[in-house]
This record gives C-alpha cells, sequence and structure tokens, in this order.
C-alpha cells in the first residue's frame, strides 16, 4: 500500500497541528513529513492545506479528504488486529450488554459456561433497555432487537423474532377471546414501550391492516413484569414469543387473534453489534458460538422467523 505512509502523513499533521508535531508522532524527520504531503496533494491534484497563514488551515479538499483518510487508516488498523487476534486464546474481560429480559433468560445462563470453557476470559453482562453506546458506555459486544443496527460497528443478525398477542387461559375463560382486532377495545390490556402508546397497530398474514384503541390503564418498562401481570389474569399483551413459550406450552397462556400480528419493526431483529479492533476477535468468536447454541431453541419454537448470516 504505497499510499498508506502519505495518507497517514497528513492525518498525523492534521492532529498534531504541524509537520514536526507529525514527524515525532511518526518517528522521521520534517522533511521527509512535508514530501509526503506534498506528493499526496500533487497525486489528487488539490492543495490539501492553506499555507499562507502562521498555522496549517485545511482547504474545503483538506477537510473532504480527512474523513475519508482517517477512516482508511482505522480500517487498516482494524484489520490488522482482527488478523493479529485469529489465534489468540480468548482472555481479558468480554464486556456485553442485552436488553433486560432477553438478557436474563437468554444470555445471563451463558456466562458459566463459557468462562468455564475458556479458563482465561472474564465475562460482564450489563442489561439495560437503554440504547447504549458501544463506545461511551465501553461494550465490546451489544445485543440489540433493532430495526436499524449502527452504521459504525459490524451487525451480524442473528434472528427475526416474533411477538405474540397472549392472555391467561383463566382471563379467556372469565372473559373471551377477541374474534376480531376491533374487539380489543372492550378487553383490558397492558402496555410496554416496546409496542408504544396506544392505539394499537396490527397486521394479518393476508395483508389486512387494523388499528385499535385499546385500554391500557397498566403499563410496565419490564418485559418480564408485563408477562407476570398477563399471567396474574390481568388482560391481553404482546409479548416477545421467546418470552411466554414456557407458559403457552404449559397452557396457562393463550395466544389470541391468531393470524395476527404487531405492525411494528422495533424489537423485532436480534444484532450483534461490535466495533472491530477494540475487542479481541477470539473472545466474540467463543461467545457468539455459545449464543448461536442458546438460541436453537427460539428456531425449533417457532418463536422466529428467518434466520441471519
Amino acid at each position: 500500500m504505497s499510499w498508506l505512509p502519505a495518507w497517514e502523513s497528513f492525518v498525523r499533521v492534521v492532529e498534531g497541528g504541524s509537520m514536526a508535531a507529525a514527524a515525532r508522532t511518526l518517528g522521521c524527520t520534517r522533511a521527509q513529513v512535508s514530501k509526503q504531503v506534498a506528493e499526496l496533494e500533487r497525486r489528487l491534484g488539490a492543495a490539501l492545506f492553506e499555507r499562507s497563514t502562521r498555522r496549517l488551515v485545511l482547504t474545503p479538499a483538506g477537510e473532504v479528504f480527512l474523513r475519508h483518510a482517517a477512516r482508511a487508516l482505522e480500517a487498516v488498523d482494524s484489520s490488522e488486529i482482527a488478523v493479529r487476534n485469529l489465534g489468540e486464546r480468548p482472555s481479558g474481560t468480554l464486556r456485553v450488554s442485552a436488553t433486560l429480559a432477553f438478557g436474563r433468560h437468554f444470555v445471563a445462563p451463558l456466562l458459566p459456561v463459557v468462562t468455564a470453557a475458556n479458563p482465561g476470559l472474564e465475562i460482564e453482562l450489563v442489561l439495560t433497555d437503554r440504547l447504549v453506546d458501544l463506545v461511551d458506555d465501553r461494550i465490546d459486544l451489544a445485543l440489540r432487537m433493532t430495526a436499524r443496527p449502527p452504521e459504525d460497528a459490524v451487525a451480524r443478525h442473528l434472528l427475526r423474532l416474533r411477538w405474540v398477542l397472549c392472555a391467561a387461559s383463566a382471563y379467556v375463560e372469565r372473559h373471551g377471546s377477541p374474534r376480531e382486532p376491533a374487539e380489543l377495545a372492550q378487553h383490558a390490556c397492558i402496555g410496554h414501550p416496546a409496542i408504544g402508546a396506544a392505539p394499537w397497530g396490527l397486521v394479518a398474514a393476508a395483508g389486512a391492516q387494523a388499528r385499535v384503541a385499546v385500554r391500557s390503564r397498566v403499563r410496565f418498562d419490564s418485559l418480564d413484569c408485563t408477562l407476570d401481570a398477563v399471567l396474574a389474569g390481568h388482560g391481553i399483551a404482546i409479548l416477545p414469543a421467546y418470552l411466554c413459550e414456557p407458559a403457552l406450552q404449559a397452557g396457562s397462556l393463550r395466544t389470541v387473534l391468531d393470524g395476527w400480528e404487531p405492525a411494528f419493526d422495533v424489537g423485532r431483529d436480534l444484532y450483534a453489534c461490535y466495533t472491530p479492533g477494540r475487542v479481541g476477535v477470539s473472545k466474540v468468536r467463543v461467545f457468539m458460538d455459545a449464543l448461536q447454541q442458546r438460541l436453537q431453541p427460539l428456531r425449533s419454537w417457532a418463536c422466529a422467523a428467518g434466520v441471519g448470516g
């Protein structure tokens, strides 16, 4: 990559504010840095710095080139780190974040299994429904349920989750089951931020759509609490199938309005997101291998549709 030294010299000049500062960082002479920048400008056919001032100021072309050059250098560094890490034994600490309910039921049980198989590895699990920042929150691997994964990270699609309308069997026996979406307005419904405020939007397999102004007098910001309230017979809720499948199989919970699904994308797609170069590839690999095995019940229960690569 014959272009790499010149690009790096240019970026270091901008970061250091002078040719001399860039030379100290790169361990070369000021003249070498100046020559590389001049050659880069000739190759690009544009001046990158204003040279009529006492200090170096980027030209408009320099500002555009800086954005691309900085990203390119980061990509080169990340690629080298990723390759070097391929042969590493997992060691150190891996910080993983997940949503509260999914993390409790599917991620937390993995930690003893993965660490037992990798004695040099420690795992910290951060459970929150808040959207974490990988850098600011020092998260190595984020498991996110989102329709829009971050563009500045590697985002691996794991699966698409199903959400269902459900109620306790005892509730259905007392109040009956809605036969069409409009009848939800006659039932007690339990809300959650993931599905937004009323009205509830629903879509049928055939493409029909409905919006119902439900009575949602009780709302929780916890899916686990929502499930507890449904099981206690307090009303109908929209829940992820992975969370209520055991109760459905046991018969204490029933689906209602079969053939209709929530018309929202938030919380449907599960992604594993990480920033390349910030975390050892081997740590991510062993954790992801274990997670994929842990997710198999979701697929066998038909709780998910479509598996990402």
